[in-house]
């Protein structure tokens, strides 16, 4: 048995073959496109972050949307790029948002990928210390964040506030409890899970990797997925951690899958470079008839030992079009290989 969701960038563009051309067009789609995997079944809803682009950016007001038009499915991001985050502020946005949805917040955080400007993090704001890169800074506002959602006092008291204070130190507000358990690391590399896992964060595999050996994409990610599990349990971490992965996934059932994913040929993935030096490997579309995809996924190696799979979907087509290849996977091809 998996958890199935969907994740979407949020592209939108003015041509006239898109259905989403403006931002509140992605972003209303969005919420609908929630409630209707809601509706079908799905197990989840979470959302690309990119800044400086014509996709979803900043995600609290989106997620607290989707959270007050919902009632089960869960709600989260894959991922937050951390070198743009305060993490006190983010902290009182993730409570806000996770009290609405009552408890079904699933934040993905992360250091980012390549951004659309140079180092846009610095227009807001931020900056690497003495020594640190840009990753190491986007670590270390995640471990702030990590702390200070918690709960515990850590900021002094004014003696003569504007409102009485209960005793002690002073929190980040509101406090949710529990999401400090339903925070997850999208990683790129085998070192940075087991960074992931020793903090006690949730794994997320996104749908390419930096490139550590070769192999094809499932089998790398397979491979980092063993890596975090024994590094948490190393931890001595009492819980059981949750660990996705991503897909692009398109039975053809009808005419309009044939018409746009039909003519994609065998697919097995590729290698590229994210930039001049980083070296990646990038997953393949599996697009079929429900009985190939279900030959074709049994041999994914990264499904098979994750709980959790996102299915990226093309927003752009329209929330009809997405809410029908989310129930043509829940329909037939997800009993048929055990996951529900």
């Amino acid at each position: 048995m998996k958890k199935i969701g969907f994740l979407s960038f949020g592209h939108w563009t003015p041509s006239p073959h898109s259905q989403t051309r403006t931002a509140a067009d992605s972003l209303l789609q969005s919420i609908e496109l929630a409630v209707a995997a809601e509706e079908l079944g799905a197990d989840g809803a979470y959302f690309r972050v990119h800044h400086f682009a014509r996709q979803l950016g900043t995600p609290f007001p989106l997620l607290a949307a989707v959270a007050a038009r919902t009632r089960r499915i869960e709600i989260g991001t894959a991922v937050i790029d951390m070198r743009y985050e305060n993490p006190m502020y983010m902290a009182e946005c993730a409570g806000a948002t996770d009290l609405i949805s009552g408890g079904r917040l699933q934040l993905g955080i992360s250091r980012g990928s390549p951004e659309q400007v140079i180092d846009g993090w610095r227009y807001f704001g931020y900056a690497p210390k003495e020594g640190e890169t840009d990753a190491d800074m986007a670590r270390r506002h995640a471990e702030i964040f990590l702390e200070v959602i918690k709960g515990e006092g850590f900021a002094q008291p004014n003696p003569r506030p504007m409102f009485p204070n209960p005793p002690g130190l002073l929190r980040i507000e509101p406090y949710s409890e529990g999401l400090r358990e339903r925070i997850w690391w999208g990683s790129g590399t085998n070192d940075t899970a087991r960074w992931a896992a020793r903090l006690g964060m949730n794994l997320q595999s996104s749908t390419l990797k930096f490139d550590e050996s070769g192999e094809p994409l499932h089998v790398q990610q397979r491979k980092q997925i063993e890596a975090f599990r024994e590094a948490w349990r190393e931890a001595g971490h009492e819980r059981e951690p949750r660990v996705s992965v991503s897909r692009s996934i398109f039975p053809l059932v009808d005419d309009r899958d044939w018409a746009y994913f039909g003519d994609r040929g065998e697919d097995r993935g590729s290698i590229g470079y994210l930039d001049e030096s980083t070296r990646a490997v990038f997953g393949r579309t599996y697009a079929a008839e429900p009985d190939v995809l279900v030959k074709e996924l049994a041999k994914d190696e990264a499904i098979a030992a994750a709980d959790t799979l996102l299915l990226t979907v093309p927003n752009q087509l329209g929330v009809e079009y997405n809410a029908h290849v989310i129930e043509s996977v829940l329909k037939y091809v997800a009993p048929e290989l055990g996951w529900r």
